[in-house]
């Protein structure tokens, strides 16, 4: 794996969403990264009502993690 991959946004949303995703992706073989900015704020001593949970993937892998995700959750992209 090359270290000048970058990673790219694939969904963002509930944690359960996130996780369920997380292990579609790796059935496919698609690495994948989430960034919780609610956890880290909550173990920073901050509050957070925002409540959704980032989801990444490799560039070389988004439009397969994308269909994954779209066909998953449908009604999260119907505002595309």
């Amino acid at each position: 794996m090359s270290t000048s991959e970058e990673y790219k946004r694939v969904y963002t949303g509930p944690e359960t969403n996130v996780q369920y995703l997380q292990e579609l992706f790796g059935e496919s073989n698609i690495h994948s990264r989430i960034r919780n900015d609610v956890e880290s704020a909550r173990l920073a001593g901050f509050g957070s009502t925002h409540g959704m949970v980032l989801l990444f993937v490799f560039e070389k892998d988004f439009d397969e993690a994308l269909k994954i995700a779209k066909s998953t959750f449908p009604n999260d992209f119907d505002n595309e």
